[in-house]
């Protein structure tokens, strides 16, 4: 009877064995598809109309690629008259490193409503995307904008020394990669900015992600060379050096970002840097795309951006 048990057991143990993989794959792929899905909310829609008044350079090229384009959009002030410098906000948004779109309205029409009328430079850009581009090089799509960005600003009447740096999901984690290192975007001739805003970045930390059961789209991202994840990897990047850091995150994803955020805060403290940590009750496309709503979550934001300049106080409090 023993022998009989015993045979039964090591059956049984061979069945889940054989069934384990395809289980896996399905667990797998289910987790995939949620991540596609939460990635993709940023493509769901193209269509932003324009506040009265305010003016779109639609397309401008930062580098050769028919992806290194940026749109900027002026304050209807700047649109007109000659005026003082405009703070400036620049815009990267998310996708997974592989979709997305500067256009999409989530991640620029309620961010346009809100802070161009006040007389804030918007700055949304494109950047190369896998599978032909890596992170680290988009993260060097994004320096090299910036350095644009920072020669062509007096000719858009704005202020290249006031500028705030801003992504959503695989764009937090560019920004956030530029802020921990900013010689990245140093060596592309960008000169350092006033701080940094992740909207939802649940990369800060790529070598736990990557040792942890994780959705294969970061496998396509960052591969399995240990150094490509430390070099790609906000906190492990993180100086002395590093610029100010504004990481909101969502209390709603399961993947919780929040737990990044705080290690990532915790590095910086260590090391002299401010990084705060904004938690909200919103999920991934919200955090993107409400800000800029009338709410406490767009005063929070508006606060941390206020503390860097008394020219961004000034344009924050405004009225349009």
């Amino acid at each position: 009877m023993r022998l009989l048990a015993l045979v039964l057991s090591s059956m049984l143990l061979l069945s889940h064995m054989a069934e384990a993989g395809p289980l896996r794959d399905l667990i797998n792929k289910r987790a995939d598809a949620r991540s596609s899905e939460m990635e993709a909310e940023d493509a769901a829609d193209s269509s932003t109309a324009l506040p009265a008044g305010v003016k779109l350079l639609a397309d401008i090229a930062y580098g050769p690629d028919k992806l290194q384009k940026m749109d900027v959009y002026l304050p209807p002030q700047l649109a007109q008259v000659a005026m003082a410098q405009a703070p400036i906000i620049v815009m990267v948004h998310g996708g997974a490193w592989r979709i997305g779109d500067k256009t999409h309205s989530k991640v620029v029409t309620n961010k346009i409503a809100r802070w161009v009328p006040k007389g804030i430079i918007l700055v949304s850009l494109n950047y190369r995307m896998l599978p032909g581009t890596a992170p680290l090089a988009q993260a060097e799509d994004v320096a090299l904008a910036l350095s644009v960005i920072q020669q062509k600003a007096p000719g858009w009447k704005g202020d290249s020394g006031q500028l705030i740096l801003m992504g959503h999901s695989a764009g937090a984690h560019l920004v956030s990669l530029l802020s921990s290192q900013p010689s990245i975007a140093t060596a592309f001739g960008a000169k350092p900015w006033l701080a940094t805003i992740s909207l939802d970045s649940a990369a800060l930390d790529v070598p736990t992600i990557m040792q942890r059961r994780h959705p294969r789209f970061y496998d396509q991202a960052f591969g399995k060379d240990a150094n490509y994840w430390r070099a790609t990897s906000p906190l492990q990047q993180l100086t002395q050096q590093s610029l100010p850091l504004l990481a909101v995150c969502s209390t709603q994803r399961r993947d919780n970002p929040c737990e990044q955020a705080y290690s990532y805060q915790r590095r910086a403290q260590e090391l002299g840097v401010r990084v705060d940590v904004l938690e909200q009750n919103l999920n991934h496309g919200e955090i993107n795309g409400q800000l800029g709503l009338e709410s406490p979550y767009t005063k929070q934001v508006e606060k941390f951006i206020s503390e860097q300049s008394t020219s961004l106080s000034e344009k924050m409090s405004s009225k349009p």
